[in-house]
This record gives structure tokens, C-alpha cells and sequence, in this order.
């Protein structure tokens, strides 16, 4: 088959990648063969070696893997076929190839830890304890000895303590914290 010649370019690659991560995520291969699959598709220079990749897979495949569309009918005709489905007319929009829809972003959890405490608390105890309470061990020891070394860098917690209450802030693993 003269296609199976044509070479491909990255969008192929992944397009194909993405699309095996989609069967992955269906269950139809297993992580073993979905490396080996993605390794190939990555590694292929022409279609024919994209085309064994999928030839066991139920759709969707590569809209670029898919034989090209040649019309049915040249001319108008009042007959029917005898087989297959009746001409569509040229009017008539051709249907896209199948693309799954995208999957939806998780939602980042948010923390057990408020935001409201530790505003408070770095604003009532200004020494750091408001990022002890959200797990920011580091950044709670360096506000202490800011503290505690200049008299004046009580302004530092406190500062951070009104920014907590009013925009919140993140706890030690990176998670919101709840309002």
C-alpha cells in the first residue's frame, strides 16, 4: 500500500501517543504494552509503522491512519444502491472523525488546614506561628528569627497574617487552604 510509504510528522506521533493513552485508560492494554506502543508510535518515520499499533484496537484511531474517502456517486442519480447507505447529498456536511472528548482537569483538593486560623494567628502571635499551623515549617522558623533578631521585623507576620485572611494561602503539600 503506497500511504503505508508516507512519512509522518510529531503531530502524527502524538496524536497517536494520545490516543493510546486513551485505550490505556479504558483498560484495552496493559501498562506493559502501552509503554511499548508509545515508544513505537514515538519512534515511527511512515504510517505503515503506525498502522500495526491499532490494528487490534477497537476506534478511535488516527483520523491520518483512516483509507481516504473517495465519493460514492459521480453524478446525481434517482436509483438507490443496492447495498450500502443511500448518497448523501453534496450539500450535506461530511461528518469529522470520531475525537474523544478532552479529559476534564482533576480539582486540586484543598487542605484541612484554614486560612482563617492562620491569619489569625500569625497576626496574634507575630512570630511565625500562623506558618507553623499550615505546616510551613521553614518559612515559620524564619519569620521567628526575624523576629527575634530585629525588633522590628514583627511587621513581617503580621503583614503575612491580613495577606492569609484576604487571599489565602497554600498549606505544606501545596494544597488551598479551606476559607
Amino acid at each position: 500500500m503506497e500511504s503505508d510509504e508516507l512519512r509522518i510528522g510529531t503531530a502524527e506521533r502524538e496524536e497517536a501517543a494520545r490516543l493510546l493513552a486513551d485505550h490505556f485508560g479504558m483498560g484495552r492494554i496493559t501498562p506493559d504494552e502501552y509503554e511499548a506502543r508509545v515508544t513505537d508510535a514515538y519512534a515511527a518515520v511512515t504510517l505503515g509503522a503506525l498502522r500495526p499499533l491499532f490494528r487490534d484496537l477497537p476506534q478511535p484511531h488516527p483520523g491520518f491512519l483512516a483509507p481516504p474517502q473517495l465519493p460514492m456517486y459521480t453524478q446525481p442519480t434517482m436509483q438507490l444502491p443496492m447495498y450500502g447507505p443511500p448518497p448523501m447529498p453534496s450539500s450535506m456536511p461530511v461528518p469529522m472523525p470520531y475525537a474523544p472528548p478532552m479529559p476534564m482537569p482533576m480539582p486540586m483538593p484543598t487542605s484541612y488546614r484554614s486560612k482563617t486560623v492562620a491569619g489569625v494567628l500569625q497576626i496574634v502571635l507575630p512570630f511565625g506561628v500562623g506558618r507553623f499551623y499550615t505546616g510551613q515549617i521553614g518559612l515559620g522558623l524564619l519569620q521567628l528569627l526575624v523576629v527575634l533578631l530585629t525588633g522590628i521585623g514583627v511587621l513581617w507576620p503580621i503583614v503575612d497574617g491580613v495577606m492569609l485572611l484576604a487571599n489565602g494561602g497554600l498549606d505544606a503539600e501545596g494544597r488551598p487552604l479551606r476559607p
